[in-house]
């Protein structure tokens, strides 16, 4: 009895420590308001420049039904991101990026931190899925390529493509902790 309880016990353990690390369904809450776009549909591109904790433009208007390209450069020191959101979406993200950098899967200035690592010894990895070598908890591998979001190492530039299907209340930010409570973040404003 001892024995089965306590392996219920280290059970509930992991299933907490996973649900605190694993992306939640929330990761496509974006299909509300978007999805990924053809680049043979956006009229317009959008450059972004990111800099330690900035954007060069605080805001962006589209219009709903609109596909844009998102050219983006990240001219600062340190691993940005541009994620397009609700305030809500950026705060569950926010937690899920923390796991990322505390599991040394990304770090300051790599988004792939672990690619080079061997990690046949360590338990829970999913070595034959895609992504940045894949974290599997029993689920879907933590990985970070939503059609909303992209990650952008120091000097690199990045493009993006997205339809904006219906108007929200939205905002692009940067997750990586500490840099939305530094003020990366800005405006996206729907027009008629």
């Amino acid at each position: 009895m001892r024995l089965v309880t306590s392996a219920a016990a280290a059970a509930l353990a992991l299933l907490a420590i996973v649900a605190q690390i694993q992306p939640a369904a929330a990761d496509q809450s974006y299909q509300e308001f978007g999805a990924r776009g053809r680049a043979v549909d956006a009229k317009r591109t959008v450059d972004i420049v990111m800099r330690d904790n900035s954007y060069q433009t605080q805001r962006i208007q589209v219009r709903a039904g609109e596909t844009v390209r998102f050219r983006v450069r990240n001219a600062g020191e340190f691993l940005h991101e541009f994620n397009i959101g609700t305030a809500a979406m950026h705060q569950q993200h926010q937690r899920e990026m923390r796991a990322m950098f505390e599991s040394g899967m990304m770090s300051a200035t790599s988004k792939d931190a672990m690619a080079g690592m061997d990690h046949s010894s360590m338990p829970g990895m999913n070595h034959g899925a895609g992504g940045h070598g894949g974290m599997n908890h029993g689920a879907a591998p933590m990985r970070h390529d939503d059609p909303n979001a992209v990650l952008v190492e120091p000097g690199k530039t990045e493009e993006m493509v997205f339809k904006f299907t219906k108007a929200a209340e939205l905002e692009f930010a940067c997750n990586v902790p500490g840099h939305y409570e530094a003020g990366m973040v800005g405006n996206v404003v729907f027009s008629r």
